[in-house]
């Protein structure tokens, strides 16, 4: 848990943010979750689209194993429980970018149980943020307004690309704090090579959980920021958030739980739609898929295939060529930057080499 609340002062006096991140991770992979259809940035409208895709009369899924040991793998690195058996649900929802008209997600038995991430604040100190969940599922396609003034253009190309959903409790505290998580989380899934990280291409954004309180009093009512792709946003998002909340509530308003986003030219949220419940999405077992069952030799198997982990890197570099702790976050932030380090250092003297690097 969080030990450094930042309180924000309002009129009644000091209010605390509570903050639960969801991190939506694009799998590397090089097929669609289930489907043969290619994954890949920057081709034509509707060019990597399979009948599975399209949602065409009669076309069944099949999971693709690579994404299963992805997911376990991520799992793996954030210290969580393997679920050795999980469904998959289907989560029922109208939007014109879901052609199936429901999406295949994991609902109550998801592949990967609860976790923990260590993150350093700037001054060195850590908290830690506890997982609750790692669920496969597929991402919708994508809608394009701005090509005709009277109609609205739909690009199948990302239906169906495997997605990671990683749910963290309400255990951060400031904005700094939910974007030096998700830079963290970031950093873990590129070291494991189960996620590029790239943000700017949407493979790895967040839905922020925004809800403030008196401190120490019961959990507010919280709003969900959607689709946040870049450290800076988020923290903007948050900090407009939070006191948009702090003004109603001390005005003798109430927050309403409801979808927003963010407006990075006006750095405001906005309100979308009041937030579903679990039971609006009439979620239930996927017919066309069997529960997915792990054999725990596999898990192993994975497990020794892990690379070292930014975490454990870090302890080595300290240990190893006696750099400070700021030194060596610095170098393990970015996997390419520490591989660049350790060869320069070689014959050089450790403390220069970091400084140059």
């Amino acid at each position: 848990m969080s030990q450094k609340s930042k309180l924000i002062e309002g009129r009644t006096g000091p209010w605390e943010i509570v903050l639960g991140l969801e991190v939506h991770a694009q799998v590397a992979s090089n097929a669609k979750l289930f489907s043969g259809a290619a994954v890949g940035f920057g081709a034509g409208p509707n060019e990597q689209v399979s009948l599975v895709d399209a949602a065409m009369p009669g076309m069944l899924p099949v999971i693709n194993r690579h994404c299963v040991e992805q997911a376990v793998k991520t799992g793996l690195g954030l210290k969580a429980q393997i679920n050795l058996k999980s469904h998959f649900d289907r989560k029922n929802y109208f939007y014109p970018d879901l052609p199936q008209g429901y999406q295949i997600s994991q609902y109550k038995h998801p592949i990967v149980g609860e976790g923990e991430v260590i993150v350093e604040h700037d001054d060195g100190s850590t908290f830690t943020v506890r997982i609750e969940r790692l669920h496969l599922e597929q991402d919708a396609a994508k809608l394009l307004h701005d090509e005709d003034p009277n109609a609205t253009y739909v690009d199948l190309n990302r239906a169906g690309t495997a997605l990671m959903e990683i749910v963290s409790m309400p255990d951060m505290r400031s904005s700094e704090e939910a974007a030096a998580y998700v830079k963290k989380l970031r950093t873990i899934l590129v070291y494991l090579g189960t996620c590029d990280g790239d943000m700017e291409k949407g493979n790895l954004r967040a839905d922020v959980n925004v809800s403030v309180r008196k401190p120490g009093a019961e959990l507010g009512t919280h709003c969900e920021i959607k689709n946040v792709n870049s450290y800076r946003y988020i923290q903007a998002a948050i900090e407009y958030e939070a006191r948009r909340q702090i003004e109603i509530l001390e005005d003798g308003g109430k927050i309403d739980q409801e979808t927003r986003l963010f407006d990075p030219g006006k750095g405001e949220t906005r309100s979308t739609r009041s937030k579903e419940e679990a039971h609006d999405y009439r979620y239930f077992p996927d017919p066309d898929l069997l529960p997915l069952e792990l054999d725990q030799a596999w898990i192993d198997e994975i497990r020794a295939s892990l690379p070292e982990l930014p975490d454990a890197k870090k302890a080595r570099l300290q240990s190893q060529y006696g750099l400070t702790a700021y030194d060596a976050g610095v170098l393990i932030t970015e996997q390419a930057r520490a591989d660049f380090y350790e060869e320069a250092v070689k014959g050089r003297d450790p403390k220069l080499t970091a400084n140059w690097v």
